[in-house]
This record gives structure tokens, C-alpha cells and sequence, in this order.
């Protein structure tokens, strides 16, 4: 199990100095002045001299490259303050360390994918469970059909009708509060309620996926010989499903439970955006809008790194769920 996990974390450092490698260039290399896009819109000309003296334009990109990486390790020195170690880079716009920014808008993001994952991986899985054991029936059907049906919407559809419908309206749907991000350590129950519409909004599309993804995994387990075989020796069908047949089917369900909650760390943009939510997706928009270029780079590592972790944890699950896959 442990040279499991060293060989995938070896290779899950490998991605991310092509990825870190790959980001630089683009941001660094190919615009024609990058200081003035790290530097933002409202950049006076002695700011600017100073982002090119920071970021060493001059030098050669393998040269600014090496001292990039180099921050994130020792740290960096700055005219406009010092970055310590792990150093992102320096936002001119905000004047402060990338990752400082970071993390003050990490709690929201943590609390909203943490929130809506629970919410969508119980509702996905149980759907998923009773479409399959009633497979062919009436529920069936209707679990299928709306699945379908909700799995073709979009955030940005969903959330400003939730938000016109539920907190808006001053009739009889008036169920909700504006959404807003409160820390869970000062109040938890202003944390739950500010945040539950968008949960719930969030996990729309994600509960349709894992209903269609569950259900179809575990009627293709019930077709297994090993689970054919627990019929014939006269196991109950309860036993049978939950006992050979489900466990089989959670490979597929963890591998894209992984990649989704990965992603969603690194920032759920729309879902932000649309409740005005101060995450790191809404941090990656305002970086676009504002060309901090610092702050926008600083974020994709960021969001790089968490999909790259959760994946060694999905293969962590992996081994544990099938022990033959530590042989791989």
C-alpha cells in the first residue's frame, strides 16, 4: 500500500511542475509585456517599472521560471512587501501575497463544496439505489426521466430562478435569505442557512449525474457471475445488492466523486458568481476582470493542486475497495 501511494505521488509531482511549467509560459512568455498584465488596468507608469524590476523581464524565461518555483520554496522579496515561502507571487492589485488572498477565500469555497458534496453524493447514491432495485417499474422510470431532464440545466439558469423564486418573492415561496458566507466558528447556524440555497442549487446537476451513474453501475453488477453465483447458493436479494453488488459498483462512483470535488476546491465559478459568494472561483473571475495576472496564475496552481490530490486519494480508495488494483 505505501509504494502504492509513493509511486502515485511521484508521478502526481511530475504533473504538477508541467503543469506549473505549461501556466508560466502562457502567462509569462507569450503576452507582449506581462508586467502590465501582472501589474492590473489601473497600473501607473511608476508601478509598472517596479512589476518589471520584480518580475525580471530582462531575464531569460527559463531565468524568471527558476525564480518562481524558487519562492514557492525559500520565499521571495518584493519592493512592495515581502512573500514568505510558499510564495505564489505578489498581487500589485491587492498589494499582498497571492496566497494570503487564498486563503481568506478558501473557507467559502471549502464550506460550499463540502456542503453540496454531502448533498448530491447522498441524494445521487440513494436515487441511484432505488431506480436499480426497482428497476423496470414505474419509479424507475421517473427517476430516469428527471435525472435527464435536470443533468441538462446549468447553474446559471438554476441559480438566478432559486434566487428570484425562493428569496425574492415576498408570497408564500419566500423560504430563503439572501446567500452569504458566515464562518461556521462564529455562528453555525447563520453558516447553514446562508449557504443551504446554494448547496442545493450546486447539487442539482451533480445529484442527476450520480443518479444515472449509480443506477446504471449497479445493473451491470447484478449481471456479474459472482453476483449470479450468490443467487444460486440462496442469499437474499437485500444481502446480494448491498453486500456484492454495491460494493462493486463504488469504483466508478469514487473515481468521479474525485475528479468532481477536486475541481469544485479549486473553485465552483458559477455557483459563486451567481450568489455572490466570496470563494476562490469568484477570486479566478475578479482576477480576469481585473488582469491581475499574479493572483490568476496563482489560483490554477492552486486549483491544480487540489484535482491532483484528490486523485491520489481516489486511487488511495482504490486499493482499498479493490485490493488488486495495488498491484498496478
Amino acid at each position: 500500500m505505501l509504494r502504492f501511494l509513493l509511486r502515485r505521488s511521484l508521478g502526481a509531482v511530475a504533473i504538477l511542475l508541467i503543469i506549473s511549467a505549461v501556466t508560466f509560459f502562457l502567462f509569462y512568455a507569450i503576452p507582449r509585456n506581462p508586467a502590465l498584465l501582472a501589474c492590473g488596468k489601473s497600473c501607473t507608469p511608476d508601478q509598472l517599472a517596479i512589476v518589471e524590476r520584480n518580475l525580471g523581464i530582462d531575464d531569460p524565461v527559463p531565468v524568471q521560471y527558476w525564480d518562481y518555483m524558487t519562492g514557492i520554496f525559500a520565499g521571495r522579496d518584493f519592493p512592495a512587501g515581502d512573500c514568505p515561502a510558499p510564495c505564489l507571487g505578489y498581487s500589485f492589485t491587492n498589494n499582498q501575497p497571492v496566497l494570503d488572498t487564498i486563503l481568506d477565500r478558501l473557507p467559502t469555497t471549502v464550506s460550499l463544496t463540502l456542503g453540496g458534496a454531502v448533498v448530491f453524493l447522498t441524494l445521487g447514491l440513494a436515487f441511484g439505489m432505488l431506480a436499480a432495485w426497482h428497476r423496470g417499474t414505474l419509479l424507475d422510470k421517473t427517476m430516469s426521466s428527471a435525472s435527464l431532464v435536470l443533468s441538462s440545466l446549468q447553474i446559471y439558469f438554476i441559480g438566478p430562478l432559486a434566487l428570484a423564486v425562493f428569496v425574492y418573492n415576498d408570497g408564500d415561496f419566500h423560504l430563503f435569505s439572501q446567500p452569504e458566507y458566515v464562518p461556521f466558528t462564529e455562528d453555525p447556524g447563520g453558516w447553514f442557512a446562508g449557504l443551504l440555497l446554494p448547496w442545493l442549487v450546486l447539487s442539482t446537476i451533480f445529484t442527476a449525474n450520480y443518479t444515472r451513474m449509480a443506477r446504471a453501475e449497479l445493473i451491470e453488477q447484478l449481471q456479474e457471475d459472482h453476483v449470479r453465483t450468490a443467487r444460486a447458493k440462496g442469499m437474499s436479494r437485500s444481502t446480494v445488492f448491498f453486500r456484492y453488488a454495491w460494493r462493486g459498483s463504488l469504483i466508478p462512483v469514487v473515481t468521479i466523486f474525485g475528479i468532481d470535488l477536486g475541481s469544485l476546491f479549486g473553485g465552483a465559478m458559477i455557483t459563486e458568481v451567481t450568489f455572490t459568494l466570496p470563494g476562490l472561483g469568484r477570486l479566478a473571475v475578479d482576477s480576469v476582470t481585473q488582469s491581475n495576472l499574479p493572483m490568476l496564475m496563482g489560483v490554477m496552481l492552486f486549483a491544480a493542486l487540489m484535482i491532483v490530490l484528490f486523485n491520489i486519494l481516489v486511487d488511495a480508495c482504490y486499493a482499498l475497495i479493490d485490493p488488486r488494483v495495488r498491484l498496478a
